[in-house]
């Protein structure tokens, strides 16, 4: 235990270097190059959790020292602990008069615990009439709304590419710039369990589905474009899949020779492909396959899908979205096992968010050819969450639909997960509400072999927070460096 600990503490020290770095400025992560960089965002507060891990064991006191700083609060705040950031457990306003509060609660089963921190009114030194200035948390003004509406609602905003939603108050760590602060952790994450039963048929569905895309002709078609790496050759693929095409960049060292696999997979939207990131890929001796999540050409940046795909078919699991999706990720699998320059051992899965998603699933689909998986806070999982006490993330289908929650759980990585062979680092945000964590642990924990749980205290999704969750992406580098050098990926295991 200690050796994990010490490693969770160093990763917290690489991302956050002390919680009062909360204030730093967000970098951008490559996966997440398309984000502009954000201004700094100042910090009226400050935590410091009981465990520096974030990680506690049942009946343990959970909890954060609160301080001020390093800007002084102008604002009153109040505080909203919830188990799996759906059941509250406990609500509070913190008093900073004698320079630090504390927030606190027992953890008495397996779950995530979410503190929502939002200013509700203006201390009077901050406001014109000496007298807190209280904001209507329903917004006087329209254009003003709640900081924790703010929060939960900007995550949608960016990705259907409006601007994030106004709040009248600054500040908050959550990448936002609009009061909100938020603070998690783990109590006994190992044990959090599925909270919705496997459907019985769904080994024959997928199965099935793979059996019938085994009889079509998988028809490459590559095109060579110019690299701007000396070195590097790469191409766009073409390829036919069971009702679609599968589409992407394979990139290669220009030379004679068998190289191990490395397959990229995308996260949620509707863009073109980084060629730039498979070339420098390609550079250092990997046979790079970047896996487009739709049917269009990768350089392409709408290929006419709609901005609601993941809306597409979701009350039939013939007709869902994601079926298409998933099958095109299997048949590159069929494709790069044709190809005379892969190693003919190795195939690495990775990708972040919903690229993590697929990758999850990819390796539940495929898993006597995958050898190892590298995700980051993967989106997607435990989709019933919001009927049992948790609250789901991505892609947020509506919990009020019988049919949708039913057809959800046969693209629910959580059901992927026990058919997982390879071993697997896996990254999470403490404080993501686009993916998750308890959905994350709860894959984790299905899975029979070896992985390593990555937790991010301070993270929230990782365009949000680049910074704070920048182990991760790390991480995946240093062992594609050790794969791609012979080595063995050997996970790192969190001790009970």
């Amino acid at each position: 235990m200690r050796c994990f600990l010490l490693r969770i503490f160093y990763a917290t020290m690489l991302t956050t270097a002390a919680p009062a770095l909360l204030a730093q400025q967000p970098t951008a992560v490559p996966e997440r190059a398309a984000h502009p960089q954000r201004p700094s965002i100042e910090q009226q507060l400050t935590f410091s959790p009981f465990h520096i891990s974030g990680i506690y064991t049942i009946g343990d006191t959970v909890g954060w020292t609160v301080t001020p700083g390093p800007v002084s609060p102008t604002y009153s705040y109040k505080y909203t602990v919830r188990r799996n950031n759906a059941v509250v457990l406990k609500e509070g306003k913190l008093d900073l008069s004698r320079g630090k509060d504390t927030i606190e609660v027992i953890g008495d089963q397996p779950e995530m615990i979410y503190v929502a921190v939002e200013p509700y009114a203006s201390l009077p030194s901050a406001s014109s009439g000496g007298t807190p200035a209280a904001v209507d948390p329903k917004g006087s003004n329209s254009s003003m709304v709640s900081p924790l509406n703010a929060a939960a609602r900007s995550v949608t905003d960016a990705a259907a590419g409006g601007p994030p939603s106004r709040s009248p108050y600054i500040g908050g760590n959550t990448g936002r710039n609009n009061g909100f602060y938020a603070v998690g952790a783990a109590v006994a994450p190992q044990q959090i369990g599925m909270d919705t039963p496997r459907p019985s048929d769904f080994d024959t569905f997928w199965n099935n589905k793979l059996a019938e895309q085994a009889k079509v002709p998988i028809h490459p078609i590559l095109n060579p474009i110019a690299s701007d790496i000396p070195g590097v050759d790469i191409k766009i693929f073409t390829l036919d899949a069971l009702g679609s095409h599968v589409h992407g960049y394979v990139a290669k060292p220009a030379r004679d020779g068998k190289y191990p696999a490395l397959i990229q997979l995308q996260y949620a939207g509707v863009y073109a492909l980084n060629a730039r990131g498979d070339e420098q890929r390609a550079s250092s001796g990997w046979l790079v396959l970047n896996v487009d999540s739709h049917d269009k050409q990768p350089n392409d940046p709408s290929g006419g899908i709609p901005q609601d795909y993941q809306t597409v078919g979701n009350t039939d699991r013939e007709k869902s979205y994601f079926l298409d999706m998933y099958l095109r990720d299997s048949r590159v699998i069929d494709y790069l096992l044709t190809r005379p320059d892969w190693d003919g051992k190795t195939i690495v899965v990775t990708g972040g968010s919903m690229g993590g998603q697929q990758s999850l699933v990819l390796a539940g689909l495929r898993p006597e050819k995958i050898t190892d998986v590298l995700v980051c806070v993967p989106a997607g999982a435990d989709t019933n969450g919001d009927l049992h006490g948790r609250k789901a993330g991505y892609p947020n289908w509506p919990s009020s639909n019988p049919d949708i929650m039913h057809t959800a759980l046969y693209f629910d990585p959580v059901n992927f997960a026990s058919r997982i062979t390879a071993p697997v680092m896996a990254g999470m945000g403490f404080i993501d509400t686009t993916a998750p964590p308890a959905g994350i642990w709860t894959v984790l924990n299905q899975i029979r072999g070896p992985k390593e749980p990555l937790p991010m205290i301070w993270s929230d999704h990782d365009n949000m927070t680049p910074r704070e969750g920048h182990a991760c992406p790390a991480r995946v580098s240093a062992v594609l460096d050790q794969i791609v050098q012979g080595d063995t990926y050997t996970p790192v295991p969190m001790e009970p």
